[in-house]
């Protein structure tokens, strides 16, 4: 295996791709939805005038933020009244889609903003494994999905893309890189969040077999993109350098900061919930036998949310060619349908919901 350097990962893809087809992980987020409820209650909240805060940790284009940040502001309203003024961060990568965020905030009809004046929402574009906000200024962090993502791709992946099908080695490094990046993003959110803050967090699980649910969407990719080197449409070097920086944990990875008392970095563990998630789209397959609709409905979840990671090991990408992106983007999913179809699979999974608090001094 090679020690040059790989490709960073990407963002979703752009034009409000990923708002349209992520469904996926809109869905594991309501099932944090109870648990962001009960944290919105338990936040510390003096009783003075200042604004309130909440930071929205990998935000994306915005519309699976729009549910739980309507609910985080609904409960905090019952406790502050309508007049204290609530601002919300949506945070992101520079290269994010902002201005689909930004249309999101302006028509959607699930915005936060359409029936309450006093709510100030804003963008920041800096990666959220860097300080992204002042110390002891955030009462609500929000975190859905963006966290499965790591700093950095710390090796390359003979024979595939994803890191949970990879050797014990590779897979090794990628575990590694994992345990410091969930440390660091867990001690730059203990910074920014004010004592008696809540912290929530929502990410893809492994189960302790090591299985995520994905495998079979990931392996028929893995085909397309032999297939794709082999007819001449992407070059092998270039297919040498695709990876995705995406890592699921298990549920110990997570708890692994708080083994002993609990607590890291004044962060208080106070709920972890691991829930399955149905594959709606395979439901919907169960009752109407359309395997098309289902084989669609899962390659563009994949082409939204993975393709523009593997897309940045293209040289046409790299060179900033964004035809060299169209073009690699419609033959993945053209023949990831194909495939799908030809396959049906049910595509369950698991959903982690972590709480946390911030120690009252």
């Amino acid at each position: 295996m090679s020690n040059e350097p790989v490709p960073t990962h990407g963002v979703m893809e752009g034009k409000g791709a990923y708002n349209r087809y992520a469904k996926l992980p809109a869905s594991g987020a309501a099932l944090a939805l109870p648990l962001l409820e009960k944290a919105v209650r338990c936040v510390a909240l003096d009783a003075a005038d200042q604004g309130v805060v909440i930071a929205d940790y990998g935000s994306s284009q915005g519309k699976n933020s729009m549910v739980p940040m309507r609910i985080a502001i609904s409960g905090l309203r019952q406790r502050i009244g309508g007049s204290r003024p609530i601002s919300v961060f949506h945070i992101d990568q520079p290269s994010n889609d902002f201005n689909s965020l930004f249309a999101v905030l302006d028509h959607d009809p699930d915005r936060y903003v359409l029936d309450d004046r006093n709510v100030f929402p804003g963008a920041i574009a800096r990666s959220f494994y860097e300080s992204v906000l002042p110390p002891d200024s955030v009462d609500l962090g929000w975190c859905s999905y963006a966290a499965v993502w790591l700093s950095r791709i710390p090796a390359l992946i003979p024979g595939h893309f994803v890191s949970f099908r990879s050797t014990d080695t590779v897979r090794a490094e990628f575990e590694r890189q994992a345990s410091q990046d969930w440390e660091i993003f867990l001690s730059l959110r203990a910074r920014e969040l004010r004592h008696g803050g809540r912290l929530v967090v929502v990410l893809p699980g492994l189960a302790d077999d090591g299985t995520s649910g994905f495998e079979n969407l990931m392996d028929q990719a893995n085909s397309v993109l032999a297939q794709m080197v082999a007819d001449g449409t992407i070059k092998a070097e270039e297919r040498v350098r695709m990876v995705l920086a995406a890592h699921p944990r298990r549920k110990r990875d997570l708890l692994a900061p708080f083994k002993g008392d609990g607590h890291f970095q004044r962060l208080i563990l106070e709920d972890l919930e691991v829930s399955e998630l149905p594959d709606a789209a395979w439901i919907d397959y169960e009752q109407n036998g359309d395997k098309e609709a289902l084989a669609t409905k899962h390659a563009l979840f994949f082409r939204s949310v993975f393709m523009p990671t593997l897309a940045c090991a293209l040289d046409g990408v790299r060179s900033g060619d964004a035809g060299a992106l169209r073009v690699f983007g419609e033959r993945l999913e053209a023949e990831l349908k194909r495939r799908l179809a030809n396959q049906p699979t049910a595509m369950n999974s698991l959903v982690q919901t972590i709480v946390l608090a911030k120690q009252i001094e």
